[in-house]
């Protein structure tokens, strides 16, 4: 097989080569989903398969030609409350059948990685994190400590299988830099890096040195703990400055509720709204560690420097005070520091949207074409991965 091209062709047109999508759940819009969507270009007929799925919150999914869903998805409220059904994730998985395909791609950062695939099924998993709450981010997800006694046995199962599991995939790849350097701490693996597609604007660069007049500074953010938004609202509410708020998520009528008149909630918008928004900010802030970070290249993409917590996806994408600043604890003082630095710099709008070109969906497809050939033809074994634990 010279290409994937022609790999997708027969997965396409032959019911002798299939390509299967499995992703944890589909019951949201964010930058993961975005990597599903160009998945489904690249394997129009592709099936996905998945925990749970609730149309109305992702409507985005609709394109696959057929969605496939565990168990959960019978059990009531299973689509919204997925957190107190993590104990059950490893069984909704591994109770899928993929025989009949080729190829399967997960999309992970849970238990989609714990597929069951015969010797004849090619699995490549494109990580999007180790589970965050058994290992980068346990601490923080069970700060409580009655909960976290109660949970331990959990946990622990969770983190034996998820051991187990990720070993699973023939090839494993990493959406970061940050995320790569997780998998070798937590599973001893090596993987290689791709990073996610990011839809980036057209425009040429002006090739000008100038100072951004934008009206506004910008969150865009799913409204919930981990994103830490909370810190952005009270940091704003100190500093009376003007903030616009893209998001939704569980905590968005507390977060309005503390906000002051100085902080506008938009709510959920469509993408081309959300260019212009863009396009009259002064900066983006971001306080949250993330794993990669689309919402970085898509705000560089239009000439928009990024004001971020300086760990994790965000050193892929950010040269500290060339491409934007970057701050060192999560607390109001040091993202105060971070803004009043932000003031006395210069940003160069052509080199803002020269970065983000390294993100074009493009390359994104092109790099998984080459990594999805070699594991499909051989590059690398299912027990290679275990071999070099054992080493």
């Amino acid at each position: 097989m010279n290409s994937l091209k022609n790999k997708q062709s027969l997965a396409s047109q032959s019911p002798g080569k299939k390509v299967a999508i499995v992703y944890d759940r589909v019951n949201k819009w964010g930058g993961a989903e975005r990597v599903l969507l160009s998945l489904h270009q690249m394997f129009p007929r592709a099936p996905l398969y998945t925990s749970v799925y609730d149309p109305k919150k992702a409507s985005w999914a609709s394109v696959f030609p057929k969605i496939y869903t565990s168990f959960l998805q019978k059990i009531p409220f299973a689509k919204s409350w997925h957190e107190g059904l993590g104990w059950l994730m490893p069984l909704a998985f591994e109770s899928f059948d993929f025989n009949e395909f080729d190829l399967v791609i997960s999309v992970t950062s849970e238990a989609a990685k714990g597929i069951i695939t015969g010797p004849k099924t090619t699995h490549v998993c494109y990580m999007l994190t180790p589970t965050r709450y058994l290992w980068s981010h346990y601490d923080e997800y069970f700060k409580n400590k009655l909960l976290r006694f109660v949970s331990k046995p959990v946990v622990n199962y969770l983190k034996n299988w998820d051991k187990i599991a990720v070993f699973r995939p023939d090839h494993i790849i990493s959406i970061s830099t940050a995320v790569q350097k997780r998998v070798k701490k937590y599973y001893g693996l090596d993987s290689e890096i791709i990073f996610p597609p990011v839809h980036v604007s057209q425009n040429k660069p002006s090739g000008k040195s100038y100072e951004k007049d934008g009206e506004y500074f910008l969150c865009v953010s799913r409204l919930v703990p981990y994103k830490k938004v909370d810190l952005v609202v009270d940091v704003f509410n100190k500093l009376n400055l003007p903030l616009v708020i893209v998001g939704v998520g569980s905590q968005e009528k507390s977060l309005k509720r503390a906000a002051n008149n100085n902080i506008v909630f938009k709510g959920k918008i469509s993408d081309e709204k959300l260019k212009s928004i863009y396009k009259r900010a002064k900066a983006l802030i971001v306080a949250q560690e993330e794993d990669f970070g689309i919402v970085f290249v898509e705000a560089q993409a239009l000439g928009v420097p990024v004001i971020a917590y300086g760990k994790g996806g965000v050193l892929d994408i950010v040269v500290d005070k060339q491409l934007g600043v970057l701050f060192n604890s999560q607390n109001e003082q040091s993202l105060i520091h971070a803004i009043a630095k932000f003031g006395k710099i210069r940003f160069n709008h052509s080199y803002l949207k020269t970065n983000a070109k390294r993100f074009e969906e493009a390359k994104f497809e092109r790099q998984l074409q080459g990594s999805l050939v070699r594991a499909y033809t051989g590059g690398r074994g299912r027990n290679s991965s275990l071999a070099q634990k054992q080493k």
